[in-house]
């Protein structure tokens, strides 16, 4: 089949990588347009955008897919599918139709569970065990379209979003490859969505990655693990400047100490939750690239009664 595959970040390139060593064929990649990134602010293309170009594919980079002329360009591609990835932009009416099989999306949750930009994150703060990857056909509605096919995934005590978001980008590429091989034979009928079991993935922004010491330990653990490493969770310090938190580890042994209460030694730098403690892992102090929770405290020289996150 001849496809526009649509995708902009680094989750999307496995997808990627495994159409242009299909059987189908990539005729051109629709991503979004090039970003200011870094401290010099210099546009950047996507990582998507890079390796088309790379791999010599024509790339459309239109700010929004509503415009006459984008709308124009790709019905001219003529193409049987479009398979999407983390594209970031909505697809309108208009063009929905355009493609024989349709646009194809891969979306990392088994739904309707989890629909929404960031199913991933909600996924591990929500304590799912087992979460997954769908193919659908988009329509209108956020993530509703039927369904072509699913895989499924256990997510591990510790991982985090990237470590998932990871396995589960090399396993959906595998799906959607599958999914297309499929439509083109005409072996695929799509199954709605049951109305059922729906729950919704908005975008984690920075507040919602901010740690909340009153809550119970496994809450935290898993709001930190869920923003890592993007937006990264984090915390405050007295004087109201923020302490970035990487994942930590339950201490159900120590039970002594008030939530954001601080402990720290040479080895370790506990904190109090509204149940047993949690030990840091790296922490990123103001102005400073991540550490070693202890050599943060060595180098800060704590105060005995430092209480983290008192304003939230």
């Amino acid at each position: 089949m001849r496809l526009l595959f649509a995708g902009t970040p680094t989750p999307a390139l496995a997808s990627l990588e495994a159409l242009l060593a299909s059987r189908h064929e990539v005729v051109a990649v629709l991503t979004r347009p090039d970003a200011r990134s870094g401290r010099g602010r210099t546009l950047t293309p996507s990582p998507v955008k890079a390796r088309a170009l790379e791999a010599g594919i024509p790339v459309l980079t239109p700010r929004t897919l509503r415009d006459d002329e984008v709308v124009a360009q790709i019905r001219a591609l003529e193409v049987d599918a479009a398979p999407v990835v983390a594209y970031g932009n909505l697809v309108p009416p208009t063009l929905l139709a355009v493609p024989t099989h349709g646009w194809v999306n891969l979306h990392f949750s088994v739904l309707p569970a989890w629909r929404g930009a960031a199913p991933v994150q909600h996924a591990i703060m929500a304590g799912d065990e087992v979460t997954g990857a769908t193919t659908f056909l988009l329509e209108q509605g956020l993530d509703t379209g039927p369904v072509l096919g699913t895989l499924t995934e256990t997510i591990r005590p510790r991982d985090t979003s990237g470590d998932l978001l990871e396995r589960l980008a090399v396993a959906g590429a595998t799906l959607l490859v599958r999914t297309l091989d499929a439509l083109e034979d005409g072996q695929l009928q799509p199954v709605a969505q049951p109305a059922d079991g729906v729950s919704h993935a908005p975008k984690v922004e920075v507040e919602d990655a901010r740690v909340r010491w009153h809550m119970p330990a496994h809450v935290v653990d898993r709001r930190i693990r869920g923003c890592t490493p993007a937006p990264g969770a984090w915390t405050t310090l007295p004087d109201g400047s923020r302490l970035g938190l990487g994942p930590v580890t339950p201490a159900a042994d120590v039970v002594d100490l008030a939530p954001g209460q601080v402990r720290a030694d040479k080895r370790e730098v506990l904190v109090g939750t509204a149940g047993h403690a949690v030990r840091l892992g790296d922490v990123m102090p103001p102005g400073k690239r991540a550490m070693p929770a202890p050599d943060w405290a060595r180098g800060a020289r704590l105060a005995d009664d430092l209480v983290l996150g008192a304003d939230a």
